[in-house]
């Protein structure tokens, strides 16, 4: 078995033994050490935000005079490693750490650090030439750029991994709305006989839904537009020079081609998580919304042979393990399930959000976590749930049908003729003796023929014109 190599750091708490191999550094080790919680680690898309800030400031530095060429070079090729996806091991931390971010982001300065060196074709660890802070982290902290990140990471993941399957989901919806705009059907309201709809008009209230959840999270994700880099610490910009906020900003608009700015008072966005929880509370209501779309398409498609039956989902994979034949609605239920995390992640991020102290919010990871991960989930679930299921739904027009000509309730379209008394009356008696509101009507002569033909027609019901 070949024997495990190892180099020493050292830092103002002592010496740590670092693998020999491991681009990270000793602040890393010691949060490997101290935080072995619950093997989850924040999102990649977090630290491609780190690396993409601490490129930014390189190129800043490099401008402004501050950090030699050849260094800051060496700094920004070891950036694009990381967005490149070339060091993805070098991160392993837990979601659960030291507070505000500090143990995740030396981790990233660390690993950019020893990277640089590689390139200076420098051992890992001689920081006299490339240092982790006083080079990579140059007119920085932890406190305006974990933050920052936070922002840019959240705001690309909602611009290009969210909005797009959900405007494919309300495609899909109004598709299916338009296909079935003349199937008529039985309305229901607290799970009971209601007057009735078209099958149409029930999916398009589904993609009405989801168009507006669409236009709420892309008004919150707006307030992720603004950063406190700059802040440094506290607010105040203490060891950064007056143009780097606006340098960096630049070229972080350049790269991302989203309109970063920097916040009007870098005290209170430092502090607050506001952004954070403006976002998370979009979140929320869309789950809340997809939540009650997956359950419908449960409801209407239960059975087949004992429940409503008015919608067929596609068949995914087996359903039981005991009962043959069996097929679920499994995508509903995935759906369902993420939409109860999200929620519960808004949860969390409210409680971060109260728990700021002074002059810093020190919840961030987990805020981070929260955020991130609830914002992936969601878009990985409607692109499997928009084409594994309601790409796939077929509608069952004859079971439709037969339920709204079975339902009593269409009596409501004679209460201008019978009065509300009576036309209850006809109702009661058509579910106690399983007969057609019609029948019993033309039986009773309570209208003719004509009259009850023009009031009973379902399409004009449903709100069409024909």
């Amino acid at each position: 078995m070949k024997k495990k190599r190892y180099r020493i750091e050292c830092d103002y708490l002592g010496t740590k033994k670092i693998p020999v191999d491991a681009l990270y550094g000793i602040e890393t080790q010691r949060a490997l050490e101290n935080f072995p919680i619950s093997g989850l680690k924040l999102p990649m898309s977090l630290v491609h935000a780190l690396a993409l800030i601490k490129k930014a400031a390189a190129h800043a530095n490099i401008y402004e005079g501050r950090l030699d060429t050849k260094k800051g070079e060496a700094i920004i090729h070891a950036c694009q490693d990381i967005l490149d996806g070339r060091l993805d091991v070098e991160f392993p931390l837990d979601v659960f750490q030291a507070g505000a971010g500090t143990s995740e982001h030396m981790n990233v300065n660390e690993v950019i650090a020893n990277r640089a060196l590689a390139y200076l074709r420098k051992p890992k660890g001689e920081y006299t030439l490339i240092h982790p802070n006083d080079h990579v982290n140059l007119c920085q902290s932890t406190n305006d750029v974990f933050h920052s990140a936070i922002h840019i990471a959240a705001y690309l993941q909602i611009r290009d991994h969210l909005i797009p399957p959900l405007f494919q989901l309300e495609y899909a919806l109004r598709k299916k709305a338009q296909q079935w705009k003349h199937v008529l059907k039985s309305g229901r309201t607290h799970l009971r006989d209601a007057v009735p709809m078209t099958l149409g008009q029930e999916f398009n209230a589904y993609a009405e839904s989801v168009k507006k959840d669409i236009h709420h999270l892309h008004e919150s994700s707006l307030h992720l537009l603004t950063l406190n880099l700059g802040g440094t610490a506290i607010g105040s910009g203490v060891n950064a020079t007056p143009h780097f906020s606006g340098l960096v900003l630049k070229e972080l608009r350049a790269v991302t081609h989203a309109p970063f700015i920097r916040a009007r008072n870098l005290f209170e966005g430092t502090q607050t998580l506001d952004p954070l929880l403006l976002v998370s509370g979009s979140l929320r209501v869309l789950s809340v919304n997809l939540i009650k779309i997956a359950n419908d398409l449960r409801l209407l498609s239960s059975g087949p042979a004992t429940g409503l039956n008015e919608l067929s989902l596609p068949s995914v994979q087996p359903g039981s393990s005991i009962m043959p034949a069996k097929v679920n609605p499994s995508m509903a239920e995935m759906l369902d399930m993420v939409g109860f995390q999200v929620i519960g992640n808004d949860t969390t991020l409210t409680l971060c959000g109260q728990a700021g102290q002074l002059e810093l919010n020190v919840m961030m990871p987990l805020a981070a976590h929260s955020l991130l991960q609830s914002i992936e989930i969601l878009g990985n679930a409607l692109a499997a749930f928009t084409v594994k299921c309601v790409m796939g739904i077929e509608a069952n027009p004859k079971k439709c049908k037969e339920y709204l000509e079975k339902n009593p309730i269409i009596v409501t379209a004679l209460t201008p003729y019978l009065g509300y008394a009576k036309a209850a009356e006809v109702a009661q008696q058509a579910y106690e003796q399983d007969v057609s509101v019609r029948d019993i009507v033309l039986r009773e002569n309570l209208l003719d023929k004509k009259t009850l033909n023009k009031a009973l027609n379902m399409h004009l019901l449903v709100g069409e014109r024909r």
